[in-house]
């Protein structure tokens, strides 16, 4: 096995890579993992030899459990034991971060138009359209500054009160 040992490997078959097996089985895992256990898993599907697949795995879960924890207590903490996890991984520290600018602006934070502007396509784009996210000032800046059109789009719709029905 070129991945870390976990219970209930998933069986083979000859149709499927094995890195798919293991990805799938890993999103099973990390769906169900218990906090206290999170850490240890997320490092253990790191080690996985498929360093494409492992990240990949734990970018889904960190997108899934940030989004539960955004504007929760347990945010901050979560996100530091995670940082320290997922060590100098590029990819995953750099949406980390992003979710955590993303939880500033919905809790009314001290954030910049520096981080905001300079931030992925993908930060835009979930900023610009998560509900969390109400800061005139922020959507304001994303309206103005927003990478792509449909980062600027969305910010704008977003911006405008809502019609009244008639009747």
């Amino acid at each position: 096995m070129t991945g870390p040992e976990t219970d209930n490997e998933p069986p083979e078959t000859d149709d499927e890579p094995p890195e798919h097996r293991r990805y799938a089985h890993y999103l099973e895992l990390l769906e169900s993992v218990q906090e206290a256990d999170e850490a240890g898993l997320v490092a253990a599907v790191l080690r996985d030899d498929c360093v494409a697949m492992a990240e990949s795995a734990v970018n889904r879960h960190l997108e899934r459990r940030a989004a539960q924890l955004l504007t929760d207590a347990h945010f901050p903490d979560w996100a530091r034991t995670t940082a320290a996890v997922i060590g100098d991984r590029a990819f995953l520290s750099r949406r980390l971060r992003e979710w955590t600018l993303l939880r500033a602006i919905a809790l009314d934070e001290p954030w910049t138009a520096e981080e905001v502007t300079g931030a992925s396509d993908w930060f835009q784009r979930t900023a610009a359209a998560a509900q969390a996210v109400s800061s005139p000032e922020a959507l304001d800046l994303l309206a103005e500054h927003g990478r792509t059109r449909r980062v600027r789009n969305a910010a704008t719709l977003r911006l405008r009160p809502p019609r009244r029905r008639p009747g």
